[in-house]
């Protein structure tokens, strides 16, 4: 998994609600977020066998977003969300 990437949560009270990597802390855990019930500046830490990859970042996909210090806004996450479902 890859910063910008979407995921769905299979485990925990989060469990089927789609949200963005937003960090990467090892080979088993990362932070995720989605601009609504998990805010950009606290996300929530969460094991990859608990995720369910949705769709991948694509090559300038960060690049191309208008992030403030190079970190996701809560509008930001939001909007990566919702034009993936909308293309659902």
């Amino acid at each position: 998994m890859n910063v910008g990437d979407i995921v769905l949560a299979l485990a925990g009270r989060d469990e089927e609600r789609f949200f963005a990597v937003v960090g990467i802390i090892d080979e088993n855990y990362v932070y995720i977020a989605n601009g609504k019930s998990r805010k950009a500046d606290s996300p929530k830490k969460k094991k990859i066998k608990h995720l369910k990859l949705i769709k991948k970042a694509g090559d300038g996909f960060i690049g191309s977003l208008n992030l403030k210090s190079g970190k996701f806004t809560n509008a930001v996450l939001r909007k990566i969300i919702s034009e993936y479902l909308s293309g659902v």
